[in-house]
């Protein structure tokens, strides 16, 4: 279970690599979206593991790759914007989240089903329901 303050540093993290990603380095990673999904921390504070969705990408870990790869200068970013809260910024440790590919995965499997639709018929045809015992 995390603590409050790991939970606190984390929901800050996460807003503020979501800022990072879309407008501090856009241009280092090519015009990807890169949107963080998730920041755990461990309990001395010292790893952040970040959940990254990557939508329309047909090859997630190349661009976990190129963003582990930019991590010094995505983390003295984040540092700059943190400083005041921590006096040590974590390392960062980036991994794909398929979250949201699985849940539509899962909803074409859902939609896809063929299921018979049950077969209604008035109970009153089955059961003489007007008789007086």
């Amino acid at each position: 279970m995390e603590s409050k303050r790991q939970q606190k540093l984390g929901r800050q993290i996460l807003k503020d690599l979501s800022v990072i990603f879309t407008k501090e380095a856009h241009n280092l990673f090519e015009g990807k979206f890169i949107n963080p999904t998730e920041v755990k921390l461990t309990p001395d504070l010292g790893i952040a593991r970040v959940y990254l969705s990557l939508m329309l990408e047909k090859e997630p870990q190349q661009v976990i790759d190129l963003i582990t790869s930019h991590k010094p200068q995505i983390r003295k970013v984040l540092g700059g914007m943190i400083r005041n809260q921590v006096r040590v910024v974590p390392d960062l440790e980036f991994f794909y989240d398929d979250t949201q590919e699985y849940a539509t995965r899962m909803d074409k499997i859902i939609k896809d089903l063929d299921i018979p639709e049950k077969d209604n018929k008035d109970l009153s045809d089955t059961y003489d329901l007007d008789k007086d015992d």
